[in-house]
């Protein structure tokens, strides 16, 4: 004959299994179900999913002069350089001969970087009564820029005698008509 204690032993056990599972399940829908993802509606194309290259990194070319000089030499520059500086200036360049007497006389010398550009000015005899004289020349010569650059150098040095009439008017020494 079975125990009669034995199997009412069992019993509080399976009821404790079901109650343990009951518990279980019901906190479980406490917490909520997990959130499902969302999948893409697209999947991405390989353009967005890699990182867009970095364009190459390019050397500029180096400008090139606006006009190359015919002068082989640092004299027949000076004379280039003038007629360049008369080109830029027609307006207060002064007709004809000088008068005898002049407001100021200056005597620069100037350097020409390979692209025709000033790369500096120094003054051999500076009109030192005449400072508004000095800054004008300097602006004009830097206005001019660029100059035809050099083809017989890298760099060229050339210096000019600059003539200026009390009116602004100006001659240099290389092209002048003399005076009077």
């Amino acid at each position: 004959m079975p125990n009669s204690n034995h199997a009412n032993h069992r019993r509080p056990r399976v009821g404790a299994t079901l109650c343990y599972t009951f518990i279980a399940s019901m906190l479980a829908g406490c917490l909520g179900t997990p959130p499902v993802a969302k999948r893409p509606e697209q999947p991405p194309t390989v353009k967005q999913a890699l990182p867009q290259p970095t364009p190459p990194v390019t050397v500029a070319a180096r400008p090139q002069p606006e006009r190359w000089a015919s002068a082989t030499n640092d004299r027949e520059y000076r004379k280039e350089a003038a007629n360049h500086l008369y080109t830029k200036n027609t307006k207060r360049i002064f007709p004809g001969k000088m008068p005898p007497l002049l407001y100021a006389v200056g005597v620069l010398e100037v350097d020409i970087d390979a692209m025709g550009f000033v790369s500096s000015l120094r003054w051999m005899r500076a009109p030192s009564h005449a400072p508004e004289v000095i800054a004008e020349i300097e602006r004009s010569i830097h206005a001019a820029a660029p100059f035809p650059a050099p083809s017989h150098s890298g760099i060229v040095t050339y210096t000019d005698t600059w003539l200026w009439h009390k009116s602004g008017r100006f001659q240099l020494d290389t092209l002048t008509l003399g005076q009077l």
